[in-house]
């Protein structure tokens, strides 16, 4: 760039900010004062009352001492102070760390002492759980109970979250943070191929991931969202800054349960919401049940494995309208979707959700996306065809795993992070992810994807749930097993009926050889864990 475009033009304090979501709670604040804010079962706050709270526990955290860097973590529900923390702890300079409600002591105290953490909040239905894992603990964090449904904590000694945050000063002035580099909050993997790795998001890919997703969801002041997506995964998405950013309504819900959210959906008018495939799929055997249908649309961004095509189906006839969004810890949560086009108005039912299911293009925040060829050979045809891993290039990638620089440089090898993911390219450009690349299945030399025999599994109407894992066999190296909790019916249905019905809908060699009818297991987000599964053929 020439010089003159150099000279005299510096950065000051005028015209250069550090972004952070952190400003989008103030900004909403200022315009709408006295508009709700959040719902929840204890409390209604307005966007003034939120900011007052939250300006209140980033003073009371200084003055217990937190400072720049520190990490703060929380075990909690989707209830206010969980979404509170989302812009109290990195006000105070420290940085939050959301835990997984379903992890078991172990897991919480590796997690808490790798990440030094110096405040743990908890929700007092975890009473037992936290005592066990900070008597395990050489340096536990102090503890401060949020006393809800299950009352006051086991120790008359333990500080109290509406104590703590009353002690603070709702006028207190924070300072952005000077970096927008510098850490805002710290994720931990699921951790079922080892130890959980930390997963660490900046203040700038926050800012970005949050404004994408407003525009990747169609979100407005006018937007009243559902909390069924747990905050603790990916930040909720970044829905936490996301849904504040444009002045909506965030609807707090302790424990996803269908008759719940159905309440919520009508009593509050719901716009939007989001969940794995499972919560969808959930909701929707619930609806059946009761002949349910939605009086308003609700758009429902559907995350986690690729939906299959009838799932999109009945969500659209119950009055669901499906956003797919791809992404992982690492990538803030979402950073593909499915962009509608024109063309596709007029498209029979079926092939349209064929289209839908697809992980699409980048948000906006991603630079770019490419599917790489397995042999390393640079990357693949646009032919919908050619398998290869997905890698993504952009600005809402973490900045990498804490204290894990090996894990980091492997992840970000050659100038992509490396999702691990195995993807085609179709013509028109768009990704589709045909399965993680632990999940194929390689029989007698030929590639198998597990999602390809769900999908045709999902279309069959006694099925609710199915999950494809590789079985070893001596003659083909590895064949499909697929995994089936059905439908509450009188009708009854043999493993042999199962198979037949695949190899009416694919090539029949694809087909499942093996049929295993019962409960799926899932992790604390809904997705089926499938190394379980695996597990149990061992």
């Amino acid at each position: 760039m020439g010089s003159m475009y150099q000279t005299g033009l510096n950065k000051q304090t005028a015209n250069y900010s550090s972004l952070t979501p952190l400003s989008f709670l103030q900004r909403s604040a200022y315009i709408f004062p006295d508009k709700t804010a959040v719902i929840d079962d204890d409390m209604v706050l307005s966007y003034s009352n939120l900011y007052r709270r939250c300006s209140s526990m980033a003073s009371a955290l200084a003055a217990k001492g937190i400072t720049a860097g520190d990490t703060v973590s929380i075990l909690c529900f989707n209830t206010h102070e969980l979404l509170e923390s989302h812009y109290s702890i990195p006000m105070a300079g420290a940085v939050l760390n959301a835990l997984n409600t379903r992890l078991d002591a172990n897991a919480l105290a590796f997690i808490l002492g790798h990440a030094d953490s110096r405040i743990l909040f908890y929700d007092t239905e975890f009473e037992p759980l936290v005592q066990q894992v900070v008597t395990a603990m050489a340096q536990p964090p102090l503890l401060v109970a949020i006393a809800r449904l299950a009352g006051a904590p086991s120790s008359s000694s333990t500080l109290l979250y509406e104590d703590l945050l009353a002690s603070g000063d709702p006028e207190c002035s924070w300072s952005k943070v000077a970096d927008e580099w510098d850490a805002i909050a710290l994720n931990y993997t699921s951790g079922t191929t080892g130890e959980p790795k930390g997963v660490v998001y900046h203040h700038r890919g926050a800012y970005l991931a949050a404004l994408s997703n407003t525009m990747a969801f169609n979100m407005t002041a006018d937007t009243v969202y559902l909390w069924t997506l747990p905050m603790f995964h990916c930040n909720g998405w970044c829905y936490p800054w996301a849904v504040t950013a444009v002045g909506g309504t965030h609807i707090c819900l302790r424990k996803v349960q269908a008759e719940l959210v159905l309440d919520r959906i009508t009593n509050h008018r719901v716009t939007h919401m989001c969940g794995a495939p499972v919560v969808l799929n959930m909701l929707l055997d619930n609806f059946r049940k009761h002949a349910a249908t939605l009086s308003m649309p609700v758009k429902f961004a559907l995350g986690g494995a690729a939906p299959p095509s009838p799932v999109i189906g009945r969500a659209q006839q119950i009055g669901f309208q499906i956003t797919h969004l791809y992404g992982l810890t690492e990538s803030y949560g979402p950073s593909a979707l499915c962009v509608w086009q024109d063309d596709w108005q007029d498209l029979p039912p079926e092939e349209l959700a064929l289209k839908m299911s697809r992980q699409g293009v980048g948000l906006l925040g991603i630079d770019e996306l490419n599917v790489g060829r397995l042999d390393g050979g640079g990357y693949v045809p646009f032919d919908g065809q050619t398998l290869g891993e997905l890698l993504i290039r952009g600005n809402t990638l973490m900045k990498g795993y804490l204290k894990n620089e090996a894990g980091t440089r492997e992840a970000f090898k050659d100038g992509w992070f490396h999702t691990g993911d195995l993807a085609v390219v179709h013509p028109d450009g768009y990704i589709e992810i045909k399965d993680r690349a632990k999940d194929i299945i390689i029989s007698g030399g030929e590639n198998i994807s597990s999602q390809e025999i769900e999908e045709v599994l999902y279309r069959h109407p006694l099925v609710l749930e199915a999950a494809v894992v590789a079985l070893a066999d001596e003659k083909w190296g590895e064949v499909p097993c697929a995994f089936i909790a059905l439908r509450d019916s009188p009708q009854v249905i043999t493993d042999e009926e199962i198979i037949a019905f695949c190899k009416a809908n694919m090539a029949s060699f694809k087909a499942p050889k093996r049929v295993v009818f019962g409960e799926l297991p899932k992790t604390s987000t809904g997705k089926i864990r499938k190394n379980i599964l695996r597990d149990s053929l061992a």
